[in-house]
């Protein structure tokens, strides 16, 4: 499996000699040998048979040290494997046998009257390689010329290119010669262990985790690593390990890869892209893809990565709906990311749209010559066929399909199919494309609504009459809407303290917004009118106007509503003249008796003052709430169905319930405590 160089370069440590590691192309092996030897590598490995020691017949060639050195071997330019390159060092051991020898070894008894090649040695040396779960044995075969043989001397050394190993792993190496005249030679190597690139998220960020050592500095580069041209750099720095780099994780691309190198002469700078396979990255691709128009007839697809994209041309009318393909006539094209194209086309024109697609999900789309054509245009695109001996047919492109022009369909192409085809000819439409198999042209369709601009204006006349009209007639209820709903509010003027709690409630209804009615604001018309006649007047408009009547009830009101339902009749002068509670049970008693009062009424009780029970059963025909206990539910009724907003309701409540209930505490103090804090009452003026 390929490994990242850069975590190899670290792994291996600071020496130049190491992080300068050489590279071999190819995955063949090799063999070369010091000058003056000449050495053959037998193809294909072989098995491991050391046999036993024999007796060496004269001058032989054995393994006298074994070295390794590491190298990489590459299949392509990033696509390298660790191989270890292993040197046999040879020496010749033994001396010469007596002359009777001389034909089994090819030498004369007087070396003075033998040739030099004569006296050459051959020896076919073993390498056996052990890495798990690898194991090799290879054949090497050496040839020492006569000049170069001295028993005990050294006479140079034979390099094997190479055995490929994991990194971590730990390599046994065994030589010996074939027959073996010595015990062979073994050598153990710890291969180092990678540092470990590790990617984590945390909400929007990722982590890029180097597990570098202590102190080791490097070079890190972010870049998009593009099919084609050159790489494009992102984000540079010099760092000291460990390291963790933060990026968002909208910054990630397949393409987003990571280029390290120690900071070291000669030093080995390699890549990974570790988000190649990830979805959320492609997703991302998409997202910063982007279409630009290249005059006069040109586009290119922007994007930091390769894509598998087909683009399409389509015709998008105004007003919305879906983009028309144009394929055919028009083909469609492979994209080449970063890369000029050209539109098939003679003229560019507002309503043609590029899409780009992937497989079959459509990924973007944009009108590229909008920005410099201006809007979408009321065009009617025109598809012209040619055939066989010069047999041509018209259509026009319809959100249906391509109608043909001299049709009895319902659309505005086929009613107008004579006019267009007049157009055509004179030359008032504008060429698109055109080839030997049709041609598509763009027909302006402004002189034809300009037509029916009498019937638009007279139209739009009558709208606005009709309009001016329905706000004529809905003209006092839009000014009611505007100052908010209407609320009156009746009750019975128990004792000031009482009267300061109502007038603290109709001073908070009114910044709902409400427009609260009570005759605590209204003593100059009540002195002027009567409470009878105050009564009936705000009674008529609060309902003529949508509004609510709100019946306030205290001990005080309960009680003169038991004296009217026993008698009929309140006792004179047994309440203030400001009263308008009283005088309105004349008028109020009937609308519930006669079954009048749901929906125009609502009663309402503070619960710290009244039990519950004490409200006559009469008046639960209509609501009864608690107040503040059930507040939200008086707030609501109060401003009718559908006038609240999400979260309104809660503040209001609150800010109600805030108002109330310093008042209500003050109601529940005995007589004589002082009182503190701000008051509402009858002296808080005349708001009507």
């Amino acid at each position: 499996m390929p490994v990242p160089w850069f975590l190899l370069s670290f792994a291996l440590g600071p020496s130049p000699v190491v992080l300068s590691l050489e590279r071999l192309v190819g995955p063949q092996d090799a063999a070369h040998c010091s000058p003056g030897l000449s050495c053959h590598l037998w193809g294909g490995d072989m098995l491991c048979l050391p046999g036993n020691i024999v007796s060496a017949p004269g001058p032989v060639l054995v393994p006298t040290r074994l070295q390794t050195e590491l190298v990489l071997r590459c299949y392509q330019e990033t696509d390298c494997d660790l191989c270890v390159r292993v040197a046999v060092h040879l020496a010749v051991r033994g001396h010469w046998e007596e002359p009777e020898d001389e034909e089994q070894f090819g030498r004369a008894a007087d070396p003075d009257l033998e040739e030099p090649k004569n006296a050459s040695l051959q020896a076919q040396v073993v390498l056996s390689f052990q890495a798990y779960p690898t194991a090799r044995c290879v054949l090497l075969e050496v040839q020492v010329p006569a000049a170069l043989v001295q028993p005990g001397q050294s006479v140079g050394s034979v390099v094997f290119d190479c055995f490929e190993a994991a990194v971590g792993a730990e390599v046994r190496i065994w030589s010996y010669t074939q027959p073996r005249y010595e015990k062979e030679l073994n050598f153990t190597q710890q291969l180092p262990a990678l540092p470990s690139l590790s990617v984590s998220a945390d909400g929007e960020d990722v982590h890029l985790v180097l597990d570098v050592s202590e102190g080791q500095r490097f070079g890190l580069s972010l870049y998009w690593n593009q099919v084609q041209g050159p790489t494009k750099p992102w984000w540079h720095r010099n760092l000291t390990g460990p390291q963790t780099i933060t990026l968002n994780h909208t910054d990630l691309v397949p393409c987003l890869c990571i280029q390290v190198w120690p900071l070291e002469p000669d030093s080995v700078r390699t890549s990974i892209c570790p988000f190649t396979n990830d979805s959320h990255a492609h997703r991302n691709l998409w997202r910063v893809a982007r279409l630009q128009l290249l005059p006069p007839r040109g586009w290119r697809l922007n994007a930091p990565c390769s894509l598998p994209a087909e683009a399409t041309l389509c015709w998008q009318a105004p007003g919305g709906g879906p983009c028309q393909s144009l394929v055919p006539p028009l083909p469609r094209e492979n994209v080449t990311v970063n890369k000029a194209l050209e539109f098939p086309l003679l003229k560019g024109h507002p309503n043609l749209c590029v899409q780009v697609s992937s497989g079959e999900k459509l990924q973007m789309q944009e009108c590229l010559w909008s920005d410099s054509l201006g809007p979408l245009k009321d065009d009617k695109l025109l598809v012209e066929t040619r055939g066989p001996q010069d047999n041509r047919s018209l259509c026009a492109l319809e959100p249906s399909g391509c109608a043909p022009l001299l049709s009895t369909a319902s659309t505005r192409a086929a009613r107008l199919g004579e006019q267009l085809l007049q157009d055509l000819q004179s030359g008032q439409c504008l060429q698109l494309w055109d080839d030997d198999l049709g041609a598509l042209w763009a027909c302006p369709m402004d002189k034809y609504i300009h037509q029916r601009w009498a019937l638009v204006w007279l139209a739009c006349l009558l709208f606005a009459a009709v309009l001016f009209i329905l706000l004529l007639l809905k003209k006092d209820h839009v000014k009611g809407a505007a100052r908010g709903r209407a609320a009156l509010l009746l009750y019975s003027a128990d004792d000031a303290g009482f009267e300061r709690l109502v007038g603290t409630l109709a001073s908070a209804l009114c910044q709902l917004p409400l427009r609260v009615v009570v005759d605590l604001w209204s003593r100059r018309e009540l002195s002027a009118q009567g409470s009878l006649a105050w009564f009936h007047a705000q009674r008529l408009q609060t309902l003529q106007e949508g509004g609510m009547v709100v019946l306030l009830f205290s001990p005080g009101a309960v009680a003169l509503c038991h004296e009217w339902l026993q008698d009929g009749t309140s006792a004179p002068g047994a309440h203030r003249p400001h009263d308008a509670f009283s005088a309105s049970l004349s008028c109020v008693l009937p609308d519930f008796l006669q079954g009048r009062a749901p929906g125009r009424y609502i009663g309402a009780y503070f619960d710290s003052l009244l039990c519950p029970d004490a409200v006559p059963t009469l008046f639960r025909a209509v609501p009864v709430l608690a107040l503040p206990s059930q507040l939200p539910d008086f707030l609501r009724t109060l401003q009718g169905p559908g006038a609240t907003r999400p979260g309104w309701l809660r503040d209001r409540v609150e800010q109600v319930s805030r108002a109330l209930q310093p008042a209500l505490d003050s109601c529940l103090r005995p007589p004589g405590t002082q009182e503190t804090g701000f008051e509402m009452g009858p002296e808080a003026g005349d708001r009507t």
